[in-house]
């Protein structure tokens, strides 16, 4: 099944699923979940997004049919959304369905972080500071900024992912809203609603070539699956600020449709694009998530 993992025998503890793209996440939990009699429940901050089930690998209707699933697809994609508005809607799942054990799985980081050290308090951002930001964002001065990050606090940017804008909009508005630092309102953290300690946490770490290759066959597999054409329904309505126009490959398939890019280069450029994310989930894991347990596939993710 796992190297490295001891089978165990079911039970109420929650399981805690995380690991870079296409490393074989959801398929484990579907597993776990079917041995357990749980319930899978989605920590991919994409994911959450009714527009993207195929670009974002979303479980199948079969999937979904087999196993009960959790927090997919249920927000629209113009909707607000926030790693406290997705822990809330867990504690609610959690509260309703205390007799099932949840397979918690997703390669958003940031959500587990919250969910077992406890949310920041931070305020509430101004929503003519949001515009600001977005229309920054869409006019491509992020490393603008950035620059006005380190201005305004040294330690605006420590662990910050420079290359994510959605992340660094967020630092920034915090900043201006508050006048203080995203990290000074993270280290105000509140209690955790699971902490690490009553979970069983997996961070699965398969081999950086084996990911490329798996990213290569993701892709394959998602044009057959009819991703073109789900891509080509969010136009219509696309807005490049919002979060869920930065699914990995949103942009290249726009390009694609809209700006006659071949399909062979497209899906060179999002699974170049898709091999540096990641990278930086590995480097993010590495630095946060040194209490989880690392274990290596051994089966294949695709």
């Amino acid at each position: 099944m796992l190297s490295g993992v001891r089978g165990g025998t079911p039970g109420p503890r929650a399981v805690l699923i995380c690991g870079p793209t296409a490393s074989g996440k959801s398929a484990l939990a579907m597993r776990i979940a079917g041995e357990r009699n749980g319930i899978v429940v989605n920590a991919d901050a994409m994911q959450v997004y009714s527009c993207w089930r195929i670009l974002t690998a979303r479980p199948t209707p079969e999937d979904e049919a087999r196993l009960p699933h959790a927090l997919y697809g249920h927000v629209g994609s113009h909707d607000a959304y926030s790693v406290g508005t997705w822990l809330r809607d867990l504690s609610r799942l959690l509260e309703e369905e205390p007799d099932r054990p949840p397979v918690i799985v997703g390669g958003t980081g940031l959500y587990f972080h919250a969910l077992t050290h406890g949310l920041a308090p931070v305020p509430g951002i101004p929503e003519g500071i949001r515009r600001e930001s977005r229309r920054l964002i869409n006019e491509g001065e992020t490393d603008r900024m950035i620059r006005e990050l380190r201005r305004a606090s040294p330690d605006s940017v420590d662990g910050l992912d420079l290359e994510n804008p959605a992340r660094v909009a967020r630092a920034w508005e915090v900043q201006k809203a508050t006048g203080r630092s995203l990290s000074h309102w993270h280290a105000q953290a509140t209690e955790p609603l699971l902490p690490l300690r009553d979970a069983d946490p997996m961070l699965l770490w398969p081999d950086p070539n084996g990911t490329a290759s798996s990213i290569d066959r993701r892709l394959r597999r998602m044009v057959e699956d009819g991703v073109v054409e789900e891509c080509r329904k969010a136009i219509p309505d696309w807005d490049p600020s919002l979060p869920y126009s930065r699914a990995l490959g949103a942009s290249e398939f726009r390009d694609h449709v809209e700006g006659g890019v071949g399909l062979d280069e497209t899906l060179r450029r999002i699974a170049t694009a898709t091999r540096r994310f990641a990278k930086r989930q590995r480097t993010w894991f590495r630095s946060r998530m040194g209490g989880w347990k690392r274990v290596r596939p051994d089966f294949d993710p695709t």
